[in-house]
């Protein structure tokens, strides 16, 4: 047995990180093909609306347009979505959107395409246009889809949530709300495409699923797997909205008619207008406890606005539901999670998938629980937390790697000098501290279904080893991670692995980056494959040394007899011998997190294989004449299984602070009135914390080398974090997101922190 590893757990360089410092990096925008021409979307103008006419006739006249495209010029299936089919490439019968694109130029320049818009006519028929939860689910509503309003509704049940309310000592029932959020990455939407020398469509896309992109495309047009191709450019950031294609089918449609290059770069107005947001959620929570503080039962009605299409919206129904306990044992539990279909632009995946919306409300329940019963909010915490051998709502029992107390421990110290030094500590008149805690738990992958991923490893004739894999990275790593996960199998430096990533003609279908999936999916599929290409070198390093395969090692693209580096094979010999004997260099590895699918009437089940845990520590400012919240530091702790990149899982715990303190105190996106970066808050550094990142490591007995993963759950705590501290810091709580400058004030006002000549 090795007493360390070699490549997990180790700070190596980022495979991409010479290219983006340095400005070699191709984003989709920069890809300059020759003759390209530009690509342009005509959007509805109505909310809701039947198309009668659409006529054409004038943009075709404007010197420059090369044509322009409805939907009858599909060849194949108008439809797309991930989870739901229900949005159309092209609006063909109806319009649900401001968002719904009606009709596609192509161009010789962006000034002409956009000319021709301005000219194209459609008539409508107007239809009453929904924008609320309340008017979709009303008696009589206008039918947004033919199914309905309804998308899809989550229950998870256990035990006798009424009759347990009976016997509870303390009950809190609140109403939480937040708004629809941003993706608001820096690189705009966009790609190019040609047609290749065989008639192959190849299209370059900022995306995080390219094979989930070659299907779609490959559906519209009606075309066979190898005549589409789909290549990740680098991509600046996602953070779920680029699960959802963006220009992708427009891009293919154009090079299906025209066989000439094509790109298309959406304005930082239409990527507003017409790409993902996070959902809008109203909940419902009401939380039952004992006289000691042991959690009961609990009862949540939660309604999310998927706006006019379901992209992800059953995804988030149903992890806002499972995850609605929050990182806590609860014997009875009622929740249901409705997700609801409006005439307002679709919401989809974003960081989180309804956890975070979720953890602000169970986070907030725990506070107002614990100031009732008179229990510090940390004791209330490990009195309830998930440990090893804890049941879930769904029923399942955590075995392993159940890190939360671990988590809490590790924030104690930070929390108990915080209460006895800092907010005790003498500020201005008008600054209130406050402190706050928020824990949570995540599902790694998706829920309760099958997400598998592949990888495939080859060995070519002169030792060297290639990696392909499907796996989009988008920032957060995950080429180098995989590249660690197969170098350690075989003794090799990561850095020497070759590597060729989502490109749909040469990789193999990985999933998703999405749902915190990919380290510990594809990094055990990448170890499959790495094991079973080590199994052959064994075998024939064996043969060769004349010993048993247990006596090898790895080591430096050879084997060696452990104790005896001098006895030795290279690679380059071994890949030379077996290819000889007609055995396979290339090998493909498999995982499928072991899942239990949810009872659609209960919800029991096992929806995830293994979970990831956190609590963050949010210490605040509060100026009650201004309103102004000032976050001073956050303290993490994430149970991660493994860190397999330390400084990777650091950089992701620092980047979700910096999302949950916009999600916590600015943004919000408000459909119809926020149009562009100008309209919308996010936080800049002068907004950040101080951070302390911890590193919990709970290992995962299914993870690759016990890794699991940390991109969402470092989203997912800080905004309860936050609001709890806002609301120490008061004396008043806010349970609307987010906490801006005029509902502090106002809480501050409501709560007596100044006289009445303050106020005026």
């Amino acid at each position: 047995m090795k007493s360390e590893y070699n490549s997990i757990g180790k700070n190596i360089q980022r495979r991409d990180i010479v290219e983006k410092l340095t400005g070699q990096a191709n984003f989709c925008a920069d890809i300059a093909l020759k003759d390209a021409l530009s690509l342009k979307v005509l959007r509805s103008s109505r909310h809701h609306a039947v198309i009668d006419k659409i006529d054409v006739s004038d943009a075709l006249k404007i010197p420059g347009v090369v044509n322009v495209f409805t939907a009858a010029d599909i060849p194949g299936k108008n439809l797309m979505g991930i989870i739901n089919k229900d949005q159309p490439l092209l609006a063909h019968d109806k319009v649900r959107s401001l968002a719904d694109p009606v009709a596609l130029v192509a161009a010789q320049t962006d000034e002409i395409a956009r000319q021709a818009i301005k000219v194209i006519n459609v008539t409508y028929t107007d239809l009453e246009p929904i924008f609320d939860i309340e008017a979709a689910l009303a008696p009589g509503a206008p039918k947004i889809h033919k199914k309905g309003n309804t998308l899809f509704t989550r229950r998870i049940k256990k035990g006798d949530a009424g009759t347990a309310f009976e016997t509870c000592h303390t009950i809190i029932e609140k109403k939480y709300m937040t708004h629809a959020v941003e993706h608001n990455y820096i690189e705009p939407d966009a790609g190019a495409g040609y047609v290749d020398e065989d008639g192959t469509l190849v299209i370059y896309a900022s995306t995080q699923n390219p094979h989930y992109d070659h299907k779609e495309v490959q559906g519209f047009l009606g075309l066979k797997d190898d005549q589409v191709r789909i290549i990740q450019a680098a991509t600046g950031g996602g953070f779920g909205s680029k699960l959802d294609l963006n220009v992708q089918g427009f891009i293919g449609l154009a090079l299906y008619h025209l066989k000439q290059p094509v790109r298309y770069v959406y304005t930082r107005e239409e990527s507003y207008l017409a790409t993902a947001k996070r959902h809008p959620f109203t909940i419902h929570m009401k939380t039952g406890a004992d006289k000691n503080g042991k959690l009961k039962a609990i009862h949540i009605r939660a309604y999310c606005n998927t706006g006019a299409y379901g992209s992800y919206g059953i995804a988030v129904a149903s992890r806002s539901a499972v995850h609605g306990t929050g990182p806590y044992e609860i014997d009875h539990v009622d929740i249901e999670c409705a997700c609801i279909y409006t005439n307002q632009p679709f919401c989809g995946a974003m960081r989180g998938f309804g956890a975070p919306q979720m953890a602000f409300a169970h986070e907030s329940q725990m506070d107002l629980l614990a100031k009732k019963l008179g229990m510090d909010p940390m004791e209330i915490r490990m009195l309830n937390g998930f440990k090893k051998g804890s049941i879930n709502g769904t029923g399942q029992q955590l075995i392993d790697s159940v890190g939360y107390p671990e988590c809490l421990e590790k924030i104690m110290p930070y929390y108990e000098e915080a209460l006895t030094n800092w907010v005790t500590e003498k500020t201005t008149p008008f600054t209130k501290r406050g402190i706050g805690i928020g824990g949570m738990w995540y599902g790694i992958g998706n829920t309760g279904v099958q997400n598998p991923s592949t990888a495939r490893i080859e060995l070519d004739q002169n030792g060297r080893v290639i990696l392909y894999t499907g796996c989009a990275d988008i920032g957060q790593g995950s080429s180098t991670i995989l590249t660690q996960v197969a170098g350690e199998v075989l003794g090799i430096a990561p850095e020497a692995i070759q590597l060729v990533v989502g490109d749909t003609k040469f990789t193999t279908n990985a999933g998703a980056t999405s749902a915190s999936r990919q380290t510990y999916i594809s990094g055990n599929a990448v170890k499959d494959a790495a094991e079973q290409l080590a199994r052959v070198l064994l075998t024939e390093g064996a043969n060769k040394l004349k010993v048993s395969k247990t006596a090898l090692s790895f080591g430096d693209h050879s084997l060696q007899i452990a104790g005896h580096p001098e006895r030795s094979v290279a690679f380059d010999w071994l890949a030379k011998r077996i290819h000889e004997k007609g055995v396979s260099l290339s090998w493909q590895g498999y995982f499928d997190p072991e899942t239990i699918p949810l009872d659609l009437e209960t919800g029991q089940g096992s929806p995830y294989a293994t979970y990831a845990f956190a609590c963050h520590l949010a210490l605040v400012e509060v100026d009650v004449l201004t309103g102004q919240v000032s976050v001073k530091k956050i303290v993490a702790a994430h149970d991660v299984g493994r860190a397999i990149h330390p400084e990777n899982v650091i950089g992701q715990i620092c980047g979700g602070v910096a999302m949950g303190v916009g999600f916590a105190l600015m943004e919000a996106f408000e459909f119809g009135k926020t149009l562009s970066m100008k309209d919308y808050h996010i936080p800049t550094c002068a907004d950040m914390p101080e951070v302390i990142p911890i590193i919990v490591e709970s290992v995962e007995p299914t993870g690759p080398f016990g890794a699991k993963g940390v991109g969402e759950p470092a989203l997912i705590p800080t905004a309860p974090a936050i609001l709890n501290a806002v609301s120490h810091a008061l004396g008043k709580r806010l349970y609307s997101l987010p906490a801006d400058l005029e509902s502090v004030l106002q809480a501050s006002i409501d709560s007596g922190h100044f006289g009445p000549e303050e106020k005026m």
